[in-house]
């Protein structure tokens, strides 16, 4: 198990845009790949895009299952994970209605605040074999993969945020975690 550091909002490396993986996958992305995934459940989180460990590429990982597990005494959850990795995602559609959900993200640490985002997206992605893939999302699992998507153009779930609150948390953030 390799675990990579997290960027922490201002960091200016999680405003970078990220560029698209080529195939067939070098061992240093999938090595990247199975470092994101081992940073992921260790932090714990339901998603992590490669920007937030300084990595300029169209990587994410998401599980949004593996929390609601029941955790044995260490902490380990019971039971299968659900890793599921996405290169190169791309949506082809967002449905108009929208949902608000709370969001938090584990390089805003311990901020939260309502987002609305489409409730239901269509996301074509490859798989770590280079295949495509296309498929609906919708509640939980739309939500996440927008937020985790956003990273890799930069944006942060913030963002969405009111100018104001936007900036308490960037003074709160700068405060907690000096570079």
């Amino acid at each position: 198990m390799s675990l990579r550091e997290i960027l922490i909002h201002p960091d200016d490396r999680l405003r970078e845009i990220a560029k698209p993986v080529a195939f067939p996958l070098s061992d240093e992305v999938k090595q990247t790949i199975q470092d994101m995934a081992d940073t992921m459940y260790d932090a714990p989180g339901v998603g992590l895009a490669a920007t937030q460990i300084g990595v300029a590429l169209q990587i994410a990982v998401t599980d949004t299952e593996w929390r609601k597990e029941e955790v044995r005494h260490d902490g380990e959850p019971i039971g299968s994970r659900n890793l599921k990795v996405w290169i190169n995602p791309e949506f082809t559609w967002k449905s108009d209605e929208m949902e608000t959900w709370e969001e938090g993200c584990l390089s805003v640490p311990e901020v939260y605040g309502d987002v609305s985002r489409p409730a239901a997206v269509r996301l074509r992605w490859q798989d770590m074999e280079g295949d495509t893939h296309e498929k609906d999302f919708d509640g939980f699992e739309a939500v996440a993969l927008q937020h985790e998507f956003d990273h890799l153009i930069g944006k942060l779930f913030i963002d969405y945020l009111s100018p104001l609150k936007r900036a308490m948390i960037t003074k709160k953030m700068k405060k907690l975690y000096k570079s």
